[in-house]
């Protein structure tokens, strides 16, 4: 008898798990087929254009989503999903300080250009929306991207014997300029990706060169900076005035 209650237990189980995997495959399909409806409907897109791209009617669509608000949350982590897959090697890439930065810079925009519309949606959701989730999970998304550069900016300026403290508000000033010229670009288009990608660069470069100059170092953007050097001459020497020799 325990055995067939085990057995029946096991299959049911198994059929639970089967039913999870179609639902969330499903939901997977529907984004997808929401990401369409807002490339061609912009972000005012409506529940009827989601249906319609999936093949599907609005009621079997409402058994995946509650409703729209419940959609564009799913939107908005497969936008976090979209981007984060991009930036995060991009920024965790050892490159030299410019083309890391370059990268970076390069990686955002690209998905800004390839997804317009589902950004516009996350930084500004429609003043009708009932839930305030998109604007949320946007939110959410700068405060983690941040994160991830504080790390990065507190390497380099512990590396340089200077305070690290400073890296996180500089962090979160960087997202926001880029997050900035970013919309700004992407109403005018008044200049190439290219272009904007390079100025953003030296704008970020500019900022990093300056602090750094004011602290006595001179580093070489153009090439590698390996840190544990830094540091060992930092503490031989008593500073870091080592470091032109290292960039060079």
């Amino acid at each position: 008898m325990a055995d067939g209650v085990k057995n029946g237990s096991t299959r049911s189980d198994a059929r639970r798990d089967r039913w999870r995997r179609h639902r969330i495959e499903r939901r997977a399909e529907f984004v997808e087929a929401a990401l369409r409806a807002i490339d061609k409907h912009g972000p005012d897109f409506g529940m009827e254009d989601v249906a319609v791209e999936a093949g599907v009617t609005k009621p079997v669509l409402y058994r995946h989503f509650t409703d729209k608000a419940d959609l564009l949350v799913a939107l908005g982590q497969k936008g976090t999903e979209i981007l984060f897959n991009r930036l995060m090697p991009a920024l965790n890439q050892e490159l030299a300080p410019l083309p890391r930065i370059r990268r970076v810079i390069d990686a955002f925009f690209t998905t800004v250009e390839e997804y317009p519309n589902l950004y516009r949606l996350l930084v500004h959701p429609p003043p009708h929306a009932a839930e305030p989730a998109s604007t949320d999970i946007a939110q959410e998304d700068k405060r983690l991207i941040a994160s991830a550069v504080t790390a990065v900016l507190g390497d380099y300026m512990r590396a340089f014997g200077m305070d690290s403290g400073a890296a996180e508000p500089w962090a979160h000033g960087v997202v926001g300029l880029v997050q900035n010229v970013g919309e700004w670009w992407l109403e005018r288009r008044s200049m190439s990706k290219e272009a904007v990608v390079e100025y953003t660069t030296e704008i970020i470069w500019a900022a990093i060169d300056g602090v750094l100059r004011q602290h006595g170092h001179t580093v070489d953007p153009n090439k590698p900076l390996e840190l544990n050097k830094v540091i060992t001459m930092r503490d031989t020497r008593g500073d870091a005035t080592g470091v032109d020799e290292i960039a060079e």
